[in-house]
Protein backbone atom coordinates (compact mmCIF):
# COMPACT_ATOMS: atom_id res chain seq x y z
CA UNK A 1 0.00 0.00 0.00
CA UNK A 2 1.40 3.39 -0.99
CA UNK A 3 0.17 6.91 -1.55
CA UNK A 4 -3.54 7.48 -1.95
CA UNK A 5 -5.28 10.87 -2.05
CA UNK A 6 -7.80 9.76 0.56
CA UNK A 7 -5.17 8.50 2.98
CA UNK A 8 -3.08 11.62 2.41
CA UNK A 9 -5.95 13.75 3.67
CA UNK A 10 -6.76 11.42 6.52
CA UNK A 11 -3.25 10.81 7.87
CA UNK A 12 -1.38 13.97 6.93
CA UNK A 13 -4.20 16.51 6.84
CA UNK A 14 -7.55 17.22 8.45
CA UNK A 15 -9.58 14.68 6.53
CA UNK A 16 -11.71 14.84 3.43
CA UNK A 17 -13.70 17.87 2.30
CA UNK A 18 -16.64 17.90 -0.10
CA UNK A 19 -15.28 21.14 -1.59
CA UNK A 20 -11.50 20.71 -1.67
CA UNK A 21 -9.83 18.09 -3.85
CA UNK A 22 -7.21 15.97 -2.09
CA UNK A 23 -3.55 16.09 -3.20
CA UNK A 24 -2.74 14.09 -6.31
CA UNK A 25 0.68 12.88 -5.17
CA UNK A 26 3.44 13.19 -2.63
CA UNK A 27 5.17 15.58 -5.00
CA UNK A 28 2.07 17.78 -5.03
CA UNK A 29 2.02 17.85 -1.20
CA UNK A 30 5.66 18.91 -1.07
CA UNK A 31 5.25 21.49 -3.83
CA UNK A 32 2.38 23.14 -1.97
CA UNK A 33 4.45 23.24 1.20
CA UNK A 34 7.32 24.90 -0.67
CA UNK A 35 4.95 27.40 -2.28
CA UNK A 36 3.00 30.39 -1.07
CA UNK A 37 1.18 30.14 2.24
CA UNK A 38 -2.20 30.89 0.69
CA UNK A 39 -4.28 30.31 3.80
CA UNK A 40 -2.25 32.75 5.89
CA UNK A 41 -3.00 35.42 3.32
CA UNK A 42 -6.66 34.49 2.94
CA UNK A 43 -7.40 34.15 6.66
CA UNK A 44 -4.86 36.41 8.38
CA UNK A 45 -3.99 36.32 12.07
CA UNK A 46 -2.21 39.39 13.52
CA UNK A 47 1.41 39.16 14.57
CA UNK A 48 2.96 40.33 17.83
CA UNK A 49 3.27 44.06 17.08
CA UNK A 50 -0.35 45.00 17.90
CA UNK A 51 0.02 43.34 21.31
CA UNK A 52 3.25 45.23 22.00
CA UNK A 53 1.69 48.59 21.14
CA UNK A 54 -1.46 47.89 23.16
CA UNK A 55 0.54 46.68 26.15
CA UNK A 56 2.40 49.98 26.38
CA UNK A 57 -0.87 51.94 26.27
CA UNK A 58 -2.39 49.66 28.90
CA UNK A 59 0.59 50.16 31.22
CA UNK A 60 0.17 53.94 30.92
CA UNK A 61 -3.50 53.74 31.86
CA UNK A 62 -2.66 51.44 34.77
CA UNK A 63 0.09 53.75 35.99
CA UNK A 64 -2.20 56.77 35.79
CA UNK A 65 -4.93 54.95 37.73
CA UNK A 66 -2.48 54.01 40.50
CA UNK A 67 -1.03 57.49 40.84
CA UNK A 68 -4.24 59.48 40.44
CA UNK A 69 -5.43 60.11 44.01
CA UNK A 70 -7.11 63.47 43.64
CA UNK A 71 -9.76 62.39 41.11
CA UNK A 72 -11.32 58.95 41.63
CA UNK A 73 -13.42 59.54 38.55
CA UNK A 74 -10.41 59.97 36.28
CA UNK A 75 -8.73 56.93 37.83
CA UNK A 76 -11.86 54.88 37.15
CA UNK A 77 -11.90 56.04 33.52
CA UNK A 78 -8.25 54.97 33.13
CA UNK A 79 -8.98 51.54 34.62
CA UNK A 80 -11.95 51.16 32.31
CA UNK A 81 -9.80 51.98 29.28
CA UNK A 82 -7.18 49.50 30.47
CA UNK A 83 -9.81 46.79 30.82
CA UNK A 84 -11.16 47.59 27.36
CA UNK A 85 -7.74 46.90 25.83
CA UNK A 86 -7.68 43.45 27.44
CA UNK A 87 -11.22 42.72 26.29
CA UNK A 88 -10.34 43.74 22.74
CA UNK A 89 -7.49 41.23 22.74
CA UNK A 90 -9.70 38.53 24.20
CA UNK A 91 -12.05 39.04 21.27
CA UNK A 92 -9.10 39.01 18.86
CA UNK A 93 -7.86 35.72 20.33
CA UNK A 94 -11.31 34.19 19.82
CA UNK A 95 -11.31 35.53 16.28
CA UNK A 96 -7.90 33.91 15.75
CA UNK A 97 -9.41 30.59 16.74
CA UNK A 98 -11.94 30.99 13.93
CA UNK A 99 -9.29 32.03 11.41
CA UNK A 100 -7.23 28.98 12.33
CA UNK A 101 -10.25 26.75 11.75
CA UNK A 102 -10.94 28.35 8.38
CA UNK A 103 -7.39 27.58 7.26
CA UNK A 104 -8.00 23.95 8.18
CA UNK A 105 -11.49 23.81 6.67
CA UNK A 106 -10.76 25.37 3.30
CA UNK A 107 -7.05 24.88 2.72
CA UNK A 108 -5.70 22.72 -0.08
CA UNK A 109 -2.44 22.45 1.86
CA UNK A 110 -3.64 20.56 4.94
CA UNK A 111 -0.20 19.10 5.54
CA UNK A 112 1.14 22.61 6.21
CA UNK A 113 -1.62 23.23 8.76
CA UNK A 114 -0.81 19.97 10.54
CA UNK A 115 2.87 20.88 10.62
CA UNK A 116 2.17 24.31 12.07
CA UNK A 117 0.16 22.66 14.84
CA UNK A 118 2.88 20.04 15.38
CA UNK A 119 5.72 22.54 15.73
CA UNK A 120 3.69 25.00 17.79
CA UNK A 121 3.11 22.15 20.21
CA UNK A 122 6.79 21.13 20.11
CA UNK A 123 7.67 24.71 21.08
CA UNK A 124 4.79 25.15 23.51
CA UNK A 125 4.30 28.51 25.21
CA UNK A 126 1.67 29.98 27.47
CA UNK A 127 0.94 33.55 28.48
CA UNK A 128 1.54 34.23 32.15
CA UNK A 129 -0.96 37.07 32.55
CA UNK A 130 -4.21 38.15 30.95
CA UNK A 131 -2.80 40.24 28.10
CA UNK A 132 0.02 37.86 27.25
CA UNK A 133 -2.37 34.89 27.13
CA UNK A 134 -4.18 36.58 24.27
CA UNK A 135 -0.95 36.93 22.28
CA UNK A 136 -0.17 33.20 21.95
CA UNK A 137 -1.75 32.97 18.44
CA UNK A 138 0.61 35.74 17.36
CA UNK A 139 3.59 33.67 18.56
CA UNK A 140 2.61 30.72 16.40
CA UNK A 141 1.94 33.06 13.50
CA UNK A 142 5.32 34.76 13.44
CA UNK A 143 7.76 32.39 15.20
CA UNK A 144 6.48 29.01 13.99
CA UNK A 145 4.51 29.27 10.77
CA UNK A 146 7.10 31.02 8.54
CA UNK A 147 9.76 28.41 9.37
CA UNK A 148 7.97 25.04 9.08
CA UNK A 149 9.40 24.42 5.60
CA UNK A 150 12.89 25.77 6.27
CA UNK A 151 15.83 24.74 8.44
CA UNK A 152 15.17 23.51 11.94
CA UNK A 153 17.79 25.84 13.42
CA UNK A 154 15.87 28.85 12.10
CA UNK A 155 12.63 27.57 13.62
CA UNK A 156 14.46 26.80 16.87
CA UNK A 157 16.04 30.25 17.05
CA UNK A 158 12.79 32.07 16.26
CA UNK A 159 10.93 30.21 19.00
CA UNK A 160 13.67 30.29 21.64
CA UNK A 161 14.20 34.03 21.30
CA UNK A 162 10.55 35.05 21.08
CA UNK A 163 9.48 37.27 23.98
CA UNK A 164 6.57 34.97 24.90
CA UNK A 165 8.93 31.98 25.20
CA UNK A 166 11.40 34.03 27.22
CA UNK A 167 8.62 35.08 29.58
CA UNK A 168 7.03 31.62 29.79
CA UNK A 169 10.26 29.88 30.80
CA UNK A 170 11.42 32.72 33.09
CA UNK A 171 14.41 33.68 30.96
CA UNK A 172 13.51 37.34 31.50
CA UNK A 173 14.50 36.90 35.17
CA UNK A 174 17.78 35.08 34.42
CA UNK A 175 21.02 36.94 34.98
CA UNK A 176 24.60 35.73 34.96
CA UNK A 177 25.89 35.63 38.57
CA UNK A 178 29.12 37.25 37.43
CA UNK A 179 27.53 39.74 35.04
CA UNK A 180 27.94 43.50 35.38
CA UNK A 181 24.25 43.95 36.13
CA UNK A 182 24.29 41.24 38.83
CA UNK A 183 27.29 42.84 40.50
CA UNK A 184 25.54 46.20 40.43
CA UNK A 185 22.22 44.81 41.76
CA UNK A 186 23.70 42.44 44.30
CA UNK A 187 22.70 39.42 42.18
CA UNK A 188 19.06 39.69 43.26
CA UNK A 189 17.70 37.91 40.18
CA UNK A 190 20.10 35.01 39.86
CA UNK A 191 20.43 32.36 37.16
CA UNK A 192 17.31 30.59 35.90
CA UNK A 193 17.74 27.20 34.20
CA UNK A 194 14.20 26.71 32.84
CA UNK A 195 14.84 27.71 29.23
CA UNK A 196 18.17 25.86 29.09
CA UNK A 197 16.63 22.67 30.46
CA UNK A 198 13.67 22.67 28.07
CA UNK A 199 15.92 23.62 25.16
CA UNK A 200 17.99 20.46 25.73
CA UNK A 201 15.29 18.12 27.01
CA UNK A 202 12.28 19.02 24.86
CA UNK A 203 13.27 21.21 21.93
CA UNK A 204 16.44 19.49 20.72
CA UNK A 205 18.22 16.46 22.21
CA UNK A 206 15.31 14.80 24.01
CA UNK A 207 14.87 13.14 27.39
CA UNK A 208 17.64 10.72 28.37
CA UNK A 209 20.05 11.91 25.68
CA UNK A 210 23.67 13.05 25.75
CA UNK A 211 23.48 15.89 28.30
CA UNK A 212 23.71 16.17 32.07
CA UNK A 213 23.06 18.77 34.75
CA UNK A 214 26.42 20.42 34.10
CA UNK A 215 25.35 20.99 30.49
CA UNK A 216 22.08 22.50 31.67
CA UNK A 217 23.93 24.89 33.97
CA UNK A 218 26.42 25.88 31.29
CA UNK A 219 23.64 26.38 28.73
CA UNK A 220 21.74 28.55 31.21
CA UNK A 221 24.82 30.73 31.63
CA UNK A 222 25.28 30.88 27.87
CA UNK A 223 21.68 32.04 27.38
CA UNK A 224 21.96 34.92 29.86
CA UNK A 225 21.40 38.20 28.11
CA UNK A 226 18.35 36.97 26.20
CA UNK A 227 15.44 39.03 27.49
CA UNK A 228 12.82 41.56 26.42
CA UNK A 229 12.08 45.25 26.77
CA UNK A 230 9.11 46.79 28.57
CA UNK A 231 7.07 46.59 25.36
CA UNK A 232 8.01 42.90 24.87
CA UNK A 233 10.50 43.47 22.09
CA UNK A 234 13.32 40.93 22.09
CA UNK A 235 16.69 42.31 23.18
CA UNK A 236 20.13 40.91 23.97
CA UNK A 237 21.64 42.65 26.99
CA UNK A 238 25.38 42.06 27.19
CA UNK A 239 25.44 43.46 30.71
CA UNK A 240 23.23 40.58 31.90
CA UNK A 241 25.37 37.88 30.27
CA UNK A 242 27.68 35.68 32.32
CA UNK A 243 31.27 36.57 31.38
CA UNK A 244 33.79 33.98 30.26
CA UNK A 245 33.27 30.79 28.31
CA UNK A 246 30.74 27.97 28.69
CA UNK A 247 31.13 24.34 27.68
CA UNK A 248 28.04 22.45 26.49
CA UNK A 249 28.26 18.82 25.32
CA UNK A 250 32.02 19.09 25.27
CA UNK A 251 32.23 22.18 23.08
CA UNK A 252 33.35 25.54 24.43
CA UNK A 253 31.65 28.76 23.39
CA UNK A 254 33.58 32.01 23.63
CA UNK A 255 33.01 35.14 25.63
CA UNK A 256 29.99 37.02 24.37
CA UNK A 257 30.19 40.45 22.85
CA UNK A 258 26.95 39.63 21.01
CA UNK A 259 24.66 36.67 20.32
CA UNK A 260 27.10 34.82 18.04
CA UNK A 261 28.07 32.11 20.60
CA UNK A 262 24.38 31.51 21.39
CA UNK A 263 23.55 31.12 17.71
CA UNK A 264 26.51 28.77 17.30
CA UNK A 265 25.25 26.64 20.20
CA UNK A 266 21.73 26.50 18.78
CA UNK A 267 23.13 25.44 15.40
CA UNK A 268 25.20 22.69 17.03
CA UNK A 269 22.20 21.45 18.97
CA UNK A 270 20.05 21.47 15.83
CA UNK A 271 22.55 19.25 14.02
CA UNK A 272 23.25 16.87 16.89
CA UNK A 273 22.41 13.19 16.13
CA UNK A 274 20.27 12.98 19.27
CA UNK A 275 18.23 15.95 18.06
CA UNK A 276 17.77 14.29 14.67
CA UNK A 277 16.47 11.12 16.28
CA UNK A 278 14.29 13.00 18.74
CA UNK A 279 12.60 15.01 15.98
CA UNK A 280 12.28 12.00 13.67
CA UNK A 281 10.62 9.97 16.41
CA UNK A 282 8.20 12.75 17.35
CA UNK A 283 7.22 13.31 13.73
CA UNK A 284 6.65 9.58 13.15
CA UNK A 285 4.63 9.23 16.35
CA UNK A 286 2.46 12.19 15.41
CA UNK A 287 1.74 11.22 11.81
CA UNK A 288 2.07 7.44 11.73
CA UNK A 289 1.73 5.53 15.01
CA UNK A 290 2.19 5.85 18.75
CA UNK A 291 4.92 3.22 18.38
CA UNK A 292 6.40 3.87 14.92
CA UNK A 293 8.54 1.26 13.13
CA UNK A 294 12.21 1.59 14.00
CA UNK A 295 13.16 1.43 10.30
CA UNK A 296 11.01 4.48 9.61
CA UNK A 297 12.56 6.48 12.46
CA UNK A 298 16.06 5.51 11.33
CA UNK A 299 15.44 6.66 7.75
CA UNK A 300 13.98 9.97 8.91
CA UNK A 301 16.94 10.51 11.21
CA UNK A 302 19.37 9.91 8.37
CA UNK A 303 17.48 12.23 6.01
CA UNK A 304 17.58 15.02 8.57
CA UNK A 305 21.30 14.67 9.26
CA UNK A 306 22.28 14.25 5.61
CA UNK A 307 20.43 17.45 4.70
CA UNK A 308 21.97 19.52 7.48
CA UNK A 309 18.71 19.90 9.37
CA UNK A 310 16.47 20.76 6.41
CA UNK A 311 12.87 20.16 7.44
CA UNK A 312 11.69 19.68 3.87
CA UNK A 313 14.12 16.76 3.53
CA UNK A 314 12.62 15.29 6.69
CA UNK A 315 9.06 15.63 5.36
CA UNK A 316 10.05 14.25 1.98
CA UNK A 317 11.57 11.19 3.63
CA UNK A 318 8.40 10.71 5.69
CA UNK A 319 5.98 11.03 2.78
CA UNK A 320 8.03 8.82 0.48
CA UNK A 321 8.49 6.03 3.01
CA UNK A 322 6.16 3.06 2.33
CA UNK A 323 5.76 2.46 6.07
CA UNK A 324 4.12 5.87 6.46
CA UNK A 325 1.26 4.62 4.28
CA UNK A 326 1.15 0.98 5.36
CA UNK A 327 0.57 1.39 9.08
CA UNK A 328 -3.08 0.95 10.17
CA UNK A 329 -5.07 4.03 11.16
CA UNK A 330 -4.80 3.69 14.93
CA UNK A 331 -3.73 7.18 16.05
CA UNK A 332 -6.57 9.02 17.82
CA UNK A 333 -7.08 12.59 16.73
CA UNK A 334 -6.66 14.94 19.71
CA UNK A 335 -9.77 17.05 20.45
CA UNK A 336 -8.73 20.19 18.57
CA UNK A 337 -7.72 18.21 15.51
CA UNK A 338 -10.93 16.20 15.76
CA UNK A 339 -13.08 19.35 15.78
CA UNK A 340 -11.16 20.75 12.80
CA UNK A 341 -11.65 17.48 10.91
CA UNK A 342 -15.39 17.62 11.57
CA UNK A 343 -15.65 21.24 10.44
CA UNK A 344 -13.73 20.44 7.25
CA UNK A 345 -16.03 17.51 6.53
CA UNK A 346 -19.01 19.82 7.04
CA UNK A 347 -17.40 22.50 4.82
CA UNK A 348 -18.53 25.27 7.16
CA UNK A 349 -18.40 28.48 5.09
CA UNK A 350 -16.08 31.35 6.06
CA UNK A 351 -18.84 33.85 6.75
CA UNK A 352 -20.42 31.48 9.27
CA UNK A 353 -17.19 31.07 11.24
CA UNK A 354 -16.34 34.75 11.05
CA UNK A 355 -19.83 35.66 12.28
CA UNK A 356 -19.43 33.66 15.49
CA UNK A 357 -20.01 35.69 18.62
CA UNK A 358 -17.49 35.35 21.47
CA UNK A 359 -20.07 33.48 23.53
CA UNK A 360 -20.69 31.03 20.69
CA UNK A 361 -16.98 30.38 20.24
CA UNK A 362 -16.69 29.64 23.93
CA UNK A 363 -19.84 27.54 24.23
CA UNK A 364 -19.55 25.59 20.97
CA UNK A 365 -15.79 25.12 20.82
CA UNK A 366 -13.54 26.15 23.69
CA UNK A 367 -15.79 24.79 26.43
CA UNK A 368 -16.33 21.41 24.74
CA UNK A 369 -12.62 21.16 23.90
CA UNK A 370 -11.82 21.64 27.56
CA UNK A 371 -14.21 18.84 28.53
CA UNK A 372 -12.68 16.62 25.83
CA UNK A 373 -9.36 17.17 27.60
CA UNK A 374 -7.64 19.87 25.51
CA UNK A 375 -7.99 23.37 26.87
CA UNK A 376 -7.01 25.43 23.83
CA UNK A 377 -3.48 26.85 24.18
CA UNK A 378 -3.26 25.78 27.83
CA UNK A 379 -1.32 22.49 28.02
CA UNK A 380 -0.24 21.36 31.46
CA UNK A 381 3.44 22.08 30.82
CA UNK A 382 6.16 22.97 28.30
CA UNK A 383 6.12 19.42 26.89
CA UNK A 384 2.83 20.25 25.14
CA UNK A 385 -0.06 17.87 24.55
CA UNK A 386 0.33 14.09 24.80
CA UNK A 387 0.30 11.92 21.71
CA UNK A 388 -0.79 8.67 23.37
CA UNK A 389 -4.40 7.67 22.70
CA UNK A 390 -4.99 7.04 26.39
CA UNK A 391 -4.92 10.77 27.02
CA UNK A 392 -8.03 11.26 24.88
CA UNK A 393 -9.94 7.96 25.11
CA UNK A 394 -11.54 8.61 28.48
CA UNK A 395 -15.21 8.30 29.47
CA UNK A 396 -15.52 12.06 29.84
CA UNK A 397 -13.64 12.81 26.64
CA UNK A 398 -15.58 10.34 24.52
CA UNK A 399 -18.90 11.54 25.93
CA UNK A 400 -17.96 15.16 25.17
CA UNK A 401 -17.16 14.27 21.55
CA UNK A 402 -20.50 12.52 21.20
CA UNK A 403 -22.43 15.47 22.62
CA UNK A 404 -20.53 17.93 20.40
CA UNK A 405 -21.11 15.85 17.26
CA UNK A 406 -24.82 15.54 17.92
CA UNK A 407 -25.50 19.20 18.76
CA UNK A 408 -23.01 21.71 17.34
CA UNK A 409 -23.21 20.92 13.59
CA UNK A 410 -26.92 21.78 13.49
CA UNK A 411 -26.24 25.03 15.33
CA UNK A 412 -23.51 25.98 12.89
CA UNK A 413 -25.35 25.04 9.70
CA UNK A 414 -28.97 25.78 9.06
CA UNK A 415 -29.27 22.87 6.63
CA UNK A 416 -27.26 19.76 7.39
CA UNK A 417 -26.18 17.57 4.47
CA UNK A 418 -27.94 14.33 3.71
CA UNK A 419 -26.26 11.76 6.03
CA UNK A 420 -25.56 9.04 3.45
CA UNK A 421 -23.99 11.52 1.04
CA UNK A 422 -22.04 13.03 3.92
CA UNK A 423 -20.75 9.58 4.85
CA UNK A 424 -19.52 8.96 1.31
CA UNK A 425 -17.81 12.35 0.95
CA UNK A 426 -16.22 12.18 4.40
CA UNK A 427 -15.05 8.61 4.81
CA UNK A 428 -15.12 7.23 1.28
CA UNK A 429 -13.53 3.76 1.24
CA UNK A 430 -13.10 3.79 5.03
CA UNK A 431 -16.85 3.72 5.71
CA UNK A 432 -17.67 0.39 7.44
CA UNK A 433 -20.87 -1.46 6.62
CA UNK A 434 -22.40 -1.11 10.12
CA UNK A 435 -21.93 2.66 9.94
CA UNK A 436 -23.56 2.77 6.50
CA UNK A 437 -26.56 0.92 7.92
CA UNK A 438 -26.80 3.12 11.03
CA UNK A 439 -26.50 6.30 9.02
CA UNK A 440 -29.24 5.23 6.62
CA UNK A 441 -31.50 4.30 9.55
CA UNK A 442 -30.93 7.52 11.54
CA UNK A 443 -34.18 9.22 12.55
CA UNK A 444 -32.87 12.73 11.86
CA UNK A 445 -30.11 14.32 9.83
CA UNK A 446 -28.49 15.58 13.02
CA UNK A 447 -28.23 12.05 14.37
CA UNK A 448 -26.94 10.68 11.06
CA UNK A 449 -24.27 13.37 10.81
CA UNK A 450 -23.35 12.83 14.45
CA UNK A 451 -22.87 9.10 13.92
CA UNK A 452 -20.39 9.77 11.14
CA UNK A 453 -18.51 12.34 13.19
CA UNK A 454 -18.06 10.04 16.20
CA UNK A 455 -17.12 6.99 14.16
CA UNK A 456 -13.62 5.53 14.65
CA UNK A 457 -13.11 5.87 10.90
CA UNK A 458 -13.20 9.65 11.29
CA UNK A 459 -11.59 9.95 14.70
CA UNK A 460 -8.53 7.86 13.87
CA UNK A 461 -5.82 8.56 11.32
Amino acid sequence: MGFSPHLAERRFGYGASPLVAPPASVAAMLDMLRGEDVMARQFPIPGFRPFQDAHIVKMRFDAFARKETTSPEQAAVARKKSDAIVHDFIRERLRSFGQMQLRRIHGTDSFRERLVAFWADHFTVQGKFSMLKQAVPAYAEEAVRPHVSGRFVDLLTACITHPIMLEYLDQTTSMGPGSKRAQHDGNRRGLNENLARELLELHTLGVGSAYDQADVRQMAELLTGLTRTRDYTFVYRKGWAEPGTETVLGKTYGDRKDMTPIRDALNDLALHPDTARHLATKLAVHFVADTPPEDLVARLTTAYLDSGGDLMALYEALLNDPLAWQMPATNMRPPLEYVSTALRALAVPPDRIQALKPKETRNWFLGPLNVMGQDWQSPSGPDGWPEADGAWVTPQGVAARLEWAMTVPSRLLGDLPEPEAFLRSTLGPDAPEPLKFATAAAETRAVGIGLVLVSPALQRR
